[in-house]
């Protein structure tokens, strides 16, 4: 059985590299504590919502290397690819996170802005005359 697990989590524009192996729950990401990571607590929990849903929170070691998007889309690429690493750890865990969702690809991305128009979407201010 081998001692370190690799996955791949995306969202939006984020793409999150994630190796797990045994340990005592330390999370590196980009070579850097997640606390100084990420700022808000709330990105925090979201990185951390597969263990806690496992139950597993002090029991794997966990190396990020993370890029693109904003911090959110950083924070929900991480939790994707944490999630597949932990069930290739061990597939017992795979219902609980299924069920979770987490090991669904959001694939919600921005849309592109199109020609002639000021976004995707807007159209200029009408006018009668």
């Amino acid at each position: 059985m081998p001692e370190k697990f690799y996955a791949t989590g995306r969202r939006k524009d984020a793409t999150a590299r994630v190796w797990v192996s045994a340990g005592n729950g330390e999370i590196i990401v980009n070579q850097h504590p997640i606390e100084r990571y990420f700022g808000r607590e709330t990105l925090r929990m979201v990185v951390r919502q597969p263990f806690e849903v496992t139950e597993r929170i002090d029991k794997y070691d966990v190396r990020i290397n993370v890029c693109g998007g904003g911090l959110a889309g950083q924070a929900g690429a991480i939790r994707h690819g944490l999630s597949r690493a932990l069930c290739k750890a061990s597939p017992d865990l795979r219902p609980a996170l299924k069920k979770a969702g987490f090991l669904t690809r959001d694939a919600r991305v921005v849309e592109r802005k199109k020609y002639g128009r000021p976004g995707a979407r807007k159209r200029f201010q009408f006018s009668k005359r």
